[in-house]
């Protein structure tokens, strides 16, 4: 794969817990977790609109949208779910460990999501290295939240 794609990946990496922080700083400064929620969402919606107006992309088609899977209408949800979280428990809990759940959670059920094969990814099956590193990463979060 490019290094292209691994450095976007990085980068995604490295903003989620620089978003969480200031969203949930925002929730501190402003005194409410909805207020904050929804500046999050309509300033994402801005950023969004300003890049369609860049590129230029035709609305889908009505039969792209009756045929999506009834599941995928669920990403606004788990969207507001991890933003709502990260609002209320990040400050709470500190960075490293609210991103350590976040990550170890997001890895255990990419493993069940991959080797079934769900919500549209490729099988992967879960390989005795693949739960080891899991495993791992249960272990090192346990360390970061204990020290």
């Amino acid at each position: 794969m490019s290094l292209l794609i691994y450095l976007a990946a990085i980068a995604a990496g490295i903003a989620n817990p620089v978003q969480t922080g200031a969203s949930a700083q925002l929730r501190k400064s402003v005194d409410n977790p909805i207020f904050a929620a929804a500046y999050v969402y309509f300033g994402g919606l801005l950023i969004v609109l300003l890049i369609q107006l860049i590129v230029r992309e035709g609305w889908p088609s009505t039969n792209k949208f009756t045929g999506v899977p009834w599941w995928a209408w669920s990403a606004g949800l788990l969207s507001v779910a991890a933003t709502m979280s990260g609002i209320m428990l990040a400050q709470k809990l500190g960075s490293g460990v609210f991103t350590g759940i976040s990550v170890t959670a997001a890895l255990v059920t990419s493993m069940v999501l991959d080797n079934f094969g769900w919500v549209g990814f490729k099988e992967h099956p879960a390989s005795w290295p693949r739960l080891l590193g899991g495993g791992l990463m249960v272990v090192g979060l346990w360390l970061m939240s204990r020290f």
